[in-house]
This record gives C-alpha cells, sequence and structure tokens, in this order.
C-alpha cells in the first residue's frame, strides 16, 4: 500500500537499516533522522541558523511544556509555533505523555486523562487525548503525537497489562479528536519489557491507521540489553510502508542499534545535556573536556569533525571556558555534539545507500564507546 508522505529510499542488504524520506507541511525529512530537543521551542543555546548549518531538517517540542507557558493562545497569536520560534523547518511535538511519567508526584490518572498539579505554580491542570491534539493542531506543527502513558519499564506486568489498555482507548480519542488531516498524527506503542504486551499493543494501534508509529516507554529503568531486544522486537512488528519513531533514545550507539533494527527518527536530550556538562562525543569516544589531562592541548575535540568548534577552537580553551562557567562553552561544546549526532546519521544514510550498513555499524561502535 503506498503511502504518499512517506517513501522508502533504499534498504540495506545485511540489516534492517532503511533510508526513506518525509513530506510534510513545512519540508522534506530524509530518514534516518536525529531531531534535537527544543523542549520550550529553543534547542538550548543555539539559534535556528545555527541549527540549519548543523544539518538539522526537523526539531521536536513539548506541547505540555508549551501548553503551561507561554500558552497555546499567545503562540497563535504569531500565526504558529513555526512563526513564533522562526523555524521554518518541520517541527514534531511530544503530547505529554511522557510527562505522566515524568511528574508522578504530581499527578493522578483516570480513564478520561490526567490531572496534575503544574510543577511551576501548583495549579491544577487536566489533560485528555482531545485537549492534547487540541493543543498540538493550536501550535501548527507538522506531527503530533497521541496521548499516552508512559509506565515506568519495571512496573509490574499487571499495571503495564493495564497501561497498554489504556493507551489504547487514548490513542483512539486522539485519532477521533484530530480535526486537521494534513498534520500528521503518530501512535505509541508501549507494553514495557513484555514482548507479548508489546504485540497486544502494536496490533491495537497499528489497526487504527495512524500515520506513523512510534516506540515508547523505553530508556526509562530497563537494562541496555533488554532496551536493545524490545526496540528490535517492537520495530519488527510495525508497518513497513509507514515511519518508524523511538521516543526519547538516545546514546550515538542507541542511535546505530537503532537504525539497524529499521527505526527511521530519534530524539534524545544527551548531546544537548551533556554538552553543558562538559561531556562531548565524538568519533573515537567519549571525552570529558574538564579533566585536567587538556589544560595544556592545542587540539580539537575531535580531529574527524567539521563543525565551527573543531575548525576553531583547542580543548585547552573549551576546558577555560568550561572551567570558568562561561557561556560560551555550553555554546560551542552544544554546537559540537549536536554536529556530531546529526554528522553521525547521515553517514549512517550514506552507508545503507552503499548497501554497507553492517561494515559501518562495527566500525563506528567500537570506536565511540571509548572513555578518555
Amino acid at each position: 500500500m503506498s503511502n504518499p508522505y512517506f517513501e522508502l529510499i533504499s534498504k540495506d542488504k545485511k540489516t534492517n537499516a532503511r533510508c526513506g524520506q518525509l513530506f510534510l507541511n513545512h519540508g522534506v525529512v530524509n530518514t534516518p533522522i536525529f531531531m534535537p530537543v527544543g523542549t520550550y521551542g529553543c534547542v538550548k543555546t543555539l539559534t535556528p541558523s545555527e541549527l540549519k548549518e548543523l544539518g538539522a531538517e526537523i526539531i521536536l517540542c513539548n506541547a505540555y511544556h508549551l501548553f503551561l507557558r507561554p500558552g497555546v493562545d499567545i503562540i497563535k497569536k504569531y500565526g504558529s509555533l513555526h512563526q513564533f520560534i522562526s523555524w521554518d523547518r518541520p517541527i514534531l511535538t511530544d503530547s505529554g505523555g511522557f510527562q505522566v511519567y515524568s511528574l508522578s508526584e504530581l499527578r493522578k490518572i483516570d480513564e478520561e486523562g490526567v490531572s496534575f498539579r503544574s510543577h511551576l505554580d501548583g495549579s491544577l491542570i487536566y489533560l485528555t487525548p482531545e485537549k492534547c491534539i487540541e493543543i498540538q493542531e493550536g501550535l501548527g506543527v507538522d506531527i503530533m503525537m497521541a496521548f499516552d502513558e508512559c509506565p515506568y519499564s519495571l512496573a509490574d506486568k499487571s499495571y503495564i497489562e493495564s497501561s497498554i489498555k489504556l493507551t489504547s482507548k487514548w490513542a483512539s480519542r486522539s485519532i477521533n479528536a484530530r480535526i486537521d488531516k494534513n498534520k500528521k498524527l503518530f501512535g505509541i506503542v508501549q507494553g514495557g519489557i513484555y514482548k507479548d504486551l508489546r504485540k497486544k499493543s502494536a496490533k491495537d494501534i497499528i489497526n487504527m491507521g495512524f500515520d506513523g508509529f512510534a516506540i515508547g516507554g523505553l530508556s526509562v529503568g530497563e537494562e541496555k540489553k533488554n532496551m536493545y531486544e524490545i526496540a528490535e522486537y517492537t520495530a519488527s512488528l510495525l508497518p513497513v510502508e509507514k515511519p518508524r519513531y523511538i521516543m526519547g533514545v538516545g546514546t550515538p550507539e542507541d542511535l546505530l542499534w537503532g537504525i539497524s533494527f529499521g527505526i527511521d527518527m530519534f530524539d534524545c536530550v544527551m548531546p544537548t545535556r551533556n554538552a553543558r556538562n562538559g561531556l562531548l562525543f565524538t568519533s573515537n569516544g567519549r571525552i570529558h573536556v574538564k579533566k585536567q589531562k587538556y589544560i595544556y592541548s592545542d587540539k580539537p575535540i575531535d580531529s574527524n569533525c567539521d563543525c565551527y568548534t573543531c575548525k576553531n577552537f583547542s580543548l585547552g580553551y573549551l576546558r577555560h571556558l568550561y572551567k570558568i562557567k562561561e557561556m560560551l562553552a555550553y555554546r560551542l561544546n552544544t554546537i559540537h555534539n549536536l554536529y556530531f549526532y546529526i554528522s553521525l546519521v547521515k553517514k549512517a544514510k550514506n552507508a545503507i545507500n552503499s548497501g554497507n550498513y553492517e561494515n559501518f555499524f562495527k566500525n563506528s561502535l567500537d570506536k565511540i564507546l571509548e572513555e578518555d
């Protein structure tokens, strides 16, 4: 069955890795793709033009947080989220389902939705699937996510079984609430680390006719080997002709594994958050820039990197900026880490297109796991 907004371009010969194109309202996205996270409509420390220079084709924003501040009504006065933040490329928004997990001490779940006490002022907020779709349509984004419950992956199986039933009900209500069919809507498959529950959740969500599918509820407490096993299994359940997205995952090696499973879309705060904490990703492993060993280093972060930071600054200077808490340190580190992530996925695309992903995967994985 053809899918006019998602086209598969090529597939690796020895793995499930694949390349495709997403045709969205604000442009074409080439998959596999890494989406920088701009929770509040800003990827921390960077301008939209800098993101474009790094090669970002799509960013992720959080509908829940934008709903709290500045508020959808304010954003709509500017026309859309795109106009408000001066970003003319595609945007995907998380519905707020992850906040059901991360703000567990502030929320109460019932069949209709979730009540929160705002982490800002304690005011009562009630989110339903219908409200989450209304918020995302109001923001004018390209890809919306259905409202779901994201349970702790190691919760009791009986709880997760109840959770996927609720997620399925909310998914159905989310798709029924959508008014603008030009905005793509993805359903989310849950089920913790239990394959039978993943299979049941996938069957329910697939049958609803979403535009794409996300693998949720991973990297929330389970061991890495379990995460990979469940990610690969769940990806195998999803339709070949529609995009697959794994939410909130993860490290450079997580991306390489996920691509090998046939997953198309990734997001994570790791490159930006770690940049602000002085942890840098390179083609030869991780560097902790605050270490004393770099005080006299005139070398770049990564001699194989063409980012602005690596072409202009030494590790010794970056260490100095970081130690004095200079804001420029956070910017330069972020530029490098995001460039590394985006470039890694682009190299993966090239390897898939040349039918050589398996070798690329093995050679890259051995190096990026090193620690300084």
